[in-house]
């Protein structure tokens, strides 16, 4: 969801990458509540972090604890950047709450998104 938030803010001042620690694949919930929105994020790929070990990036955000416990060591001046939003598909419980769960984590995302593209692109 923070990959496709970004790119949409961010427009053209920003090479956006998105990686995680573990690949899963995207979550169908996650694509549906995002179109809710008006962003399509069905076509991202889940990657793993190592692979992009060779790029020097100016900002690194990880937006989970376990992410940023475990994020790559990267060797240029990246400016790091970390928010624990939480993980809407750890929830068990209905369906209706469920996506409301997922509802809430895409909106603080949205918000997160929107404040760091304008304070720091």
């Amino acid at each position: 969801m923070a990959e496709g938030y970004l790119r949409h803010f961010a427009k053209n001042k920003a090479t956006v990458y998105s990686a995680g620690v573990e690949a899963h694949g995207i979550n169908p919930l996650a694509v549906e509540i995002m179109a809710e929105d008006g962003i399509d994020i069905s076509k991202q790929s889940s990657n793993n972090a190592d692979e992009y070990k060779s790029i020097n990036f100016d900002y690194v955000i990880t937006v989970c604890d376990n992410a940023f416990e475990r994020c790559p060591v990267f060797f240029s001046n990246v400016k790091k950047f970390h928010h624990n939003f939480s993980d809407p598909s750890k929830y068990i419980g209905p369906p209706d709450i469920t996506f409301e769960k997922f509802r809430e984590t895409r909106n603080q995302i949205k918000e997160y998104c929107y404040n760091f593209v304008k304070e720091n692109l």
